[in-house]
Order: C-alpha cells, then sequence, then structure tokens
C-alpha cells in the first residue's frame, strides 16, 4: 500500500467534494477543475507521457458525447416539448383524477409518475415536476419534497432511458444488461420498500382536517392502501428486473412504472369504491377535465413512440436489431498501452430513437418545426452545463484509469478493508452521488475503483460494481443539487437544513441495510 499515492490520487475527487460542497462553486466548474488536476498529477507523479494523457481524455470526450449527452439532451428535450405543447398537463390531470385519498395520490404522482419521469428524462425532473404537483394538490411543502425523493432515489441507475448504468457498464468492459439485472436484484428489497415509505410520509404530514387532533398513528397511516403500496412496488421491480435481463437497462424503469401505475390506479379504484378509505386522509383535488381516448393518446405520443421505437430495435426483435447493428463504427484512441474500444451505433441508440419520436410526437401535439427547434435550442444552452461537467467527469475517469490513479485508491482501499470491503462498496457509491448530484457522474469517478477490487478479492465484478449503483440509490436523497431542485420546485427557501434533517434518517437506514446486502451477498 503506497499512502502518498492513495491520497494523491484522490486529490481531483477531493477537489470536487471541498468545492462542491465548502465553496459552493456550480458542479461543470468543479468538474473542470478535477480534470485538470487528475491530467497534471497523471503527467508528474504517473508520468504518464502528454500525449496518451491527451488520447485518454479524447477517449472520456467522445465517450461522453455519443451517446450520453446525446440521450441526456433528447430526453429532457422531449420533457420540454411535452410542457410547451400543455400534454404534461393532461398528463398530470389523468394522474390526480384516479383518487381523493393523499396516501395513494402521493404513490401515484411521487412514485409511478415519478418513476417514470426518472426513466424518460431523469436530471431532476423526476423530483421536480412531482414535487410541484403534490404542492399543488394541499401538500406541504416539505413532506411533498421528501416523498419525491425517497421515490427517486431507487430508479435513478436507469435514469434517462439507463443512461447510469449502459455508461458505466461501457466504462468497465461489463455487459450493460447483466449489469442492469444484478442491480435490480440488489435494489430490490428498496423498491418494495419505498412505497410504504412514502405512505407513511403521506399519512403524517400536515392534514388540514386534524390541525387540532392527534397526529395518525403508524396503523392508522397504512390502514387501507399498505395493499396496495405492497402490490406498487412489486409491479414495479418484476417487470423492471425482467426488462433489465432480458432487453437490457434503457426501459426498465420506464416499464417498471408503468406497470406500477395501472396496477396501483386499478386498486385505488376499487378503494375508492369500497368507501373504506379513511376520510381524514380525503384531499380535494382540482376538477379532471372530460378527455377522450384521442385526446389522451395525444398527450401520451411522445412517450408511446419512446417506447415503441427502443422496444422495437431492442434485442427482443434479433432481425431489426442486427441489422442496424452494422450502423456503427469501432475505434482506439488511447495510444498508450492496453487501449480501450470505442463502439459508436449511429443509428441504434436511444438518443436518436428518442429525437425521432420527439419529432413526431410534437407534431402530433400540434408543435410546429419552428417551436420545436426553439425548445430544442432552448434545452441545449439549458442542458450546457450538464454537457460540461459529462464530458469533465469522462476525461477525469479515463486520465485516472490509464495512469494508474484508480489502481492506486483501489488498492489502498482493498488493504485496509481486505474482504470487508464489500460493507463499504456502497458508501463510495452514495459519496460520489451526493457529491455530484448524479448516478451517472458517480459510477464514472468510482465504478473503476470497485472493478479493481472485485478483481483484486476475486469477487464477482458485476455484483461488486453494481454496489456502486446501490450506493447511489441512498446519495441520491441526500444530495444538495437534488435537495435545492425540489425546494425550487415548491417555491420555498432556505429550507435545505430541515429537508435534509427529514430525510437523513430513510437514508441512512437505506445504507446500512444496503451493507448487510452487499457483504452477504458478496
Amino acid at each position: 500500500m503506497d499512502f502518498i499515492s492513495f491520497l494523491l490520487a484522490l486529490v481531483p475527487i477531493l477537489w470536487l467534494v471541498v468545492m462542491l460542497l465548502l465553496f459552493k462553486w456550480p458542479t461543470w466548474k468543479a468538474a473542470i477543475g478535477s480534470f485538470v488536476i487528475a491530467a497534471a498529477l497523471a503527467a508528474t507523479r504517473w508520468g504518464m507521457p502528454v500525449d496518451q494523457v491527451a488520447t485518454a481524455s479524447l477517449e472520456g470526450f467522445l465517450m461522453a458525447l455519443w451517446p450520453i449527452v446525446l440521450v441526456i439532451i433528447a430526453a429532457v428535450f422531449t420533457y420540454n416539448l411535452c410542457v410547451k405543447t400543455g400534454a404534461m398537463d393532461v398528463i398530470s390531470g389523468m394522474i390526480t383524477s384516479i383518487s381523493s385519498d393523499r396516501r395513494i395520490l402521493a404513490l401515484l404522482i411521487a412514485w409511478c409518475f415519478g418513476g417514470f419521469m426518472e426513466g424518460m428524462a431523469g436530471f431532476g425532473t423526476a423530483v421536480a415536476i412531482p414535487a410541484g404537483m403534490l404542492a399543488a394538490l394541499g401538500f406541504s411543502p416539505i413532506p411533498a419534497v421528501l416523498m419525491c425523493l425517497l421515490a427517486n432515489g431507487v430508479p435513478t441507475p436507469y435514469g434517462s432511458i439507463g443512461i447510469p448504468t449502459v455508461s458505466l457498464a461501457n466504462l468497465v468492459g461489463l455487459d450493460a444488461a447483466q449489469l442492469a439485472s444484478v442491480q435490480m436484484l440488489q435494489l430490490a428489497p428498496f423498491f418494495i420498500v419505498a412505497p410504504l415509505l412514502i405512505v407513511y410520509v403521506a399519512g403524517g404530514s400536515s392534514l388540514p382536517s386534524l390541525k387540532d387532533a392527534p397526529a395518525p398513528s403508524l396503523g392508522q397511516r397504512f390502514a387501507g392502501v399498505a395493499p396496495i403500496a405492497l402490490a406498487s412496488g412489486a409491479a414495479f421491480v418484476v417487470p423492471a428486473y425482467l426488462v433489465a435481463t432480458f432487453v437490457g437497462p434503457e426501459l426498465s424503469v420506464v416499464v417498471g412504472s408503468i406497470c406500477a401505475l395501472a396496477v396501483t390506479a386499478v386498486l385505488a379504484m376499487r378503494a375508492e369504491r369500497s368507501g373504506k378509505l379513511d376520510a381524514r386522509f380525503h384531499m380535494e383535488a382540482p376538477e379532471a377535465e372530460d378527455l377522450d381516448a384521442g385526446r389522451a393518446l395525444k398527450a401520451w405520443s411522445c412517450f408511446i413512440l419512446i417506447f415503441v421505437l427502443l422496444l422495437g430495435t431492442s434485442k427482443l426483435v434479433p432481425p431489426v436489431n442486427a441489422f442496424l447493428a452494422q450502423f456503427a463504427t469501432s475505434v482506439q484512441v488511447f495510444s498508450g498501452p492496453n487501449p480501450g474500444t470505442l463502439t459508436f451505433s449511429w443509428i441504434n441508440t436511444p438518443g436518436v430513437w428518442i429525437f425521432l419520436a420527439a419529432f413526431a410526437g410534437g407534431a402530433i401535439q400540434g408543435a410546429s418545426l419552428k417551436v420545436m427547434g426553439e425548445v430544442l435550442r432552448d434545452t441545449v444552452k439549458q442542458m450546457m452545463p450538464t454537457v460540461i461537467t459529462m464530458l469533465s467527469v469522462l476525461g477525469c475517469a479515463k486520465v485516472m484509469g490509464y495512469a494508474g490513479m484508480i489502481s492506486s485508491i483501489s488498492a489502498f482501499c482493498i488493504g485496509v478493508a481486505g474482504v470487508f470491503f464489500p460493507l463499504v462498496a456502497p458508501w463510495i457509491g452514495m459519496v460520489g452521488t451526493f457529491v455530484t448530484g448524479s448516478g451517472t457522474s458517480s459510477g464514472m469517478l468510482f465504478g473503476p475503483v470497485q472493478h479493481e477490487a472485485a478483481m483484486a478479492l476475486s469477487s464477482d465484478p458485476y455484483w461488486m460494481v453494481a454496489l456502486n449503483s446501490l450506493g447511489v440509490a441512498a446519495g441520491k436523497m441526500l444530495s444538495p443539487q437534488t435537495l435545492a431542485i425540489g425546494l425550487a420546485a415548491v417555491r420555498v427557501t432556505g429550507k435545505d437544513a430541515e429537508l435534509l434533517k427529514a430525510v437523513l434518517p430513510f437514508a441512512l437506514a437505506f445504507l446500512a441495510a444496503m451493507s448487510a446486502l452487499a457483504f452477504f451477498g458478496a
């Protein structure tokens, strides 16, 4: 173990932590600094030739641009276009019209719809949009955001059409579908628990009808809806696991959230008709306007087309998948020893299909080419800080990997923790997401560390690398960026500490359970 090399290899990551948390720098600016520091250390302490630093950086930049940045912009463009056309208002109204019970509404909006938004767009939309909807229905701001944080953690490794998992698998050289399957197995217990926690919070959050009455007991909070919450979790995770295993990570959370929404809606309507729901949890929702099937389909058209195109070009349709696979280019960019191979799929990549679906769906919704062009321009401008962050983080990860800095970190961690390394593996993933606010960035920074640890300990690399994503689920709840997005959505300022205090016990409980699962599973 070389302690000095370990400390120096950590400097780019420590820089990111200090600049973000202490100096409150924007993420893109701190990420550029991390990349510059990593390149300088690689060339000096690790003796990496300048041309190799340059080509390692270029490999990271190219990996970031295609497909990560492409998918990010396409996904957020789709969401922004649906907001512009009014489709999102129609979708929101359809969901809120299903039940008048605040606990069920929280499940439908935070868990089901939030999961759908994470799978389709990610990058804060899955917290901001549901939290705003809940606040508009009358939920107090802090509980509204808290429920969305609890809902958003576990789907994060599959957000934005699976980008965190696809990127991580590509970086460490693992099969994306197999990694997605192992991740889902690890996350399965938390997919079941999360809806119950949402019901717990919804049942105890500032009920106008109970201002002068005692707070509902634990049993009262769950009465009549616990089976719905359990069914909602199961209906989410089972289809998500099957899609992750047999198709890949891209649509797993999308399919899971749609199935959860359908099951939850059916059970909610049955519960409403039964008349057995506790009246104290009744909410007066806005009157939903009448919709015919045509208008409903028009509102969902972008997302339906994305689903059809991604599924139709996946491995589930071998002739199409095999035909499109020929439109790809493989290159080796790094000029040093043991270079990796980058493969650019020019047609059969999620970003391309999402863009096609968005333009077609936008036309169906009545948007002109001029309007769609303006939305795309604004989206690119909106996402430029994220683009710079992705370029910097991927460049930093590639330089650190090729230079041997990742090996220095993993060797020291393994030397200290030994066979107990799996206990801390989820915490490493959590730290990455807590600092950057991104499951993708956490995987880029620490995925290689987990992979090298697996090799050194002769453990299953899929299990060990997946533990990073397991920790991401807890880190996303705690990230200052995520908290800020949620509070902004409910128009509250200066309550970050209060929100963090509210979510911290849940996140720590998740991490403790994750560590136990990681150790005994390994």
